[in-house]
Protein backbone atom coordinates (compact mmCIF):
# COMPACT_ATOMS: atom_id res chain seq x y z
CA UNK A 1 0.00 0.00 0.00
CA UNK A 2 1.06 3.55 -0.78
CA UNK A 3 1.06 5.71 2.22
CA UNK A 4 0.15 8.31 0.21
CA UNK A 5 1.73 11.93 1.56
CA UNK A 6 4.79 10.49 2.84
CA UNK A 7 6.55 13.58 2.21
CA UNK A 8 4.17 16.10 2.76
CA UNK A 9 2.79 15.65 6.45
CA UNK A 10 4.35 15.10 9.72
CA UNK A 11 4.27 11.23 11.07
CA UNK A 12 3.38 11.16 14.78
CA UNK A 13 4.39 7.78 16.29
CA UNK A 14 2.80 6.29 19.36
CA UNK A 15 4.93 3.60 20.90
CA UNK A 16 2.51 0.73 22.25
CA UNK A 17 3.92 -1.61 25.27
CA UNK A 18 0.57 -1.70 27.45
CA UNK A 19 -3.27 -0.82 27.22
CA UNK A 20 -3.13 2.69 27.66
CA UNK A 21 -0.85 3.15 25.01
CA UNK A 22 -3.33 2.06 22.92
CA UNK A 23 -5.88 4.70 24.64
CA UNK A 24 -3.46 7.59 23.39
CA UNK A 25 -2.60 5.96 19.83
CA UNK A 26 -6.53 5.61 19.56
CA UNK A 27 -7.07 9.69 20.56
CA UNK A 28 -4.59 10.56 18.00
CA UNK A 29 -6.08 8.92 15.04
CA UNK A 30 -9.72 10.79 16.20
CA UNK A 31 -7.79 14.02 16.42
CA UNK A 32 -5.89 13.38 12.72
CA UNK A 33 -9.29 12.30 11.70
CA UNK A 34 -11.04 15.80 12.82
CA UNK A 35 -8.08 17.49 11.30
CA UNK A 36 -8.48 16.15 8.13
CA UNK A 37 -12.52 17.17 7.91
CA UNK A 38 -13.40 13.20 7.88
CA UNK A 39 -17.09 13.27 9.06
CA UNK A 40 -18.40 12.05 12.38
CA UNK A 41 -19.49 8.29 11.35
CA UNK A 42 -15.76 7.96 9.41
CA UNK A 43 -13.81 9.01 12.15
CA UNK A 44 -15.84 6.49 14.44
CA UNK A 45 -15.18 4.02 11.85
CA UNK A 46 -11.19 4.35 11.95
CA UNK A 47 -11.22 5.08 15.70
CA UNK A 48 -12.69 1.48 15.93
CA UNK A 49 -10.68 0.24 13.49
CA UNK A 50 -7.43 1.85 15.35
CA UNK A 51 -8.39 0.40 18.39
CA UNK A 52 -8.74 -3.69 17.35
CA UNK A 53 -5.78 -3.22 15.21
CA UNK A 54 -3.72 -1.80 18.08
CA UNK A 55 -5.44 -4.18 20.30
CA UNK A 56 -4.38 -6.86 18.51
CA UNK A 57 -0.84 -6.19 18.06
CA UNK A 58 -0.33 -5.80 22.00
CA UNK A 59 -2.00 -8.85 22.65
CA UNK A 60 -0.36 -10.96 19.80
CA UNK A 61 2.45 -9.03 18.68
CA UNK A 62 3.62 -8.37 22.09
CA UNK A 63 3.77 -4.46 21.68
CA UNK A 64 4.69 -2.74 18.37
CA UNK A 65 4.26 1.47 17.17
CA UNK A 66 1.84 3.14 15.82
CA UNK A 67 2.66 5.54 12.94
CA UNK A 68 -0.70 8.18 11.62
CA UNK A 69 -0.29 10.99 9.69
CA UNK A 70 -2.83 13.35 7.49
CA UNK A 71 -2.09 12.15 4.06
CA UNK A 72 -3.97 13.09 0.32
CA UNK A 73 -4.10 11.76 -2.70
CA UNK A 74 -5.48 13.85 -5.93
CA UNK A 75 -9.03 15.74 -3.93
CA UNK A 76 -8.78 13.51 -1.54
CA UNK A 77 -7.77 13.82 2.39
CA UNK A 78 -7.72 11.08 4.54
CA UNK A 79 -5.64 9.46 7.35
CA UNK A 80 -3.05 6.61 7.22
CA UNK A 81 -2.29 4.51 10.09
CA UNK A 82 0.58 1.49 10.26
CA UNK A 83 0.41 -0.74 12.99
CA UNK A 84 4.23 -2.80 13.22
CA UNK A 85 5.36 -5.02 15.55
CA UNK A 86 7.71 -7.72 15.59
CA UNK A 87 5.83 -10.43 17.24
CA UNK A 88 5.82 -14.22 15.53
CA UNK A 89 3.57 -13.27 12.42
CA UNK A 90 0.36 -14.66 11.64
CA UNK A 91 0.46 -18.25 10.60
CA UNK A 92 -2.43 -18.50 8.71
CA UNK A 93 -3.84 -15.05 7.46
CA UNK A 94 -6.82 -16.02 5.53
CA UNK A 95 -7.87 -17.65 8.27
CA UNK A 96 -7.83 -14.55 10.87
CA UNK A 97 -9.27 -12.73 8.20
CA UNK A 98 -12.54 -14.85 8.47
CA UNK A 99 -15.13 -13.22 10.26
CA UNK A 100 -15.58 -15.23 13.89
CA UNK A 101 -12.39 -16.82 13.99
CA UNK A 102 -10.03 -16.31 16.81
CA UNK A 103 -6.84 -17.72 18.33
CA UNK A 104 -7.88 -16.32 21.34
CA UNK A 105 -11.00 -15.64 23.36
CA UNK A 106 -12.41 -12.48 21.61
CA UNK A 107 -14.99 -12.16 19.45
CA UNK A 108 -13.27 -12.81 16.08
CA UNK A 109 -14.20 -9.29 14.51
CA UNK A 110 -11.01 -7.68 15.00
CA UNK A 111 -8.98 -8.05 11.71
CA UNK A 112 -11.92 -8.83 9.20
CA UNK A 113 -13.55 -5.70 11.36
CA UNK A 114 -10.97 -3.64 10.74
CA UNK A 115 -10.79 -4.32 7.27
CA UNK A 116 -14.39 -3.56 7.00
CA UNK A 117 -14.29 -0.38 8.67
CA UNK A 118 -11.16 1.35 6.39
CA UNK A 119 -11.24 2.53 2.87
CA UNK A 120 -7.78 0.85 1.79
CA UNK A 121 -6.12 -2.35 4.30
CA UNK A 122 -2.81 -4.23 3.58
CA UNK A 123 -1.53 -6.73 5.87
CA UNK A 124 2.46 -7.73 5.31
CA UNK A 125 3.94 -10.69 7.78
CA UNK A 126 6.17 -12.89 8.89
CA UNK A 127 7.81 -14.41 11.27
CA UNK A 128 9.77 -11.12 11.66
CA UNK A 129 6.16 -9.79 12.97
CA UNK A 130 2.95 -8.18 11.33
CA UNK A 131 2.54 -4.64 9.58
CA UNK A 132 -1.33 -3.55 9.26
CA UNK A 133 -1.90 -0.24 7.35
CA UNK A 134 -5.07 1.55 6.76
CA UNK A 135 -6.45 4.22 5.34
CA UNK A 136 -9.83 5.76 5.79
CA UNK A 137 -10.60 8.42 3.15
CA UNK A 138 -12.66 11.97 3.58
CA UNK A 139 -15.73 11.12 1.52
Amino acid sequence: MNDHGADSAPTETVTVVRNADVVAARQLVRTLAQQAGLSLVHQTKLVTAASELGRNMLLYGHGGVIRVRVTAKDSRTGVWVEFRDEGPGIENVELALTDGWTSGGGMGLGLSGARRLVDEFDLQTGPQGTTVSVIKWNR
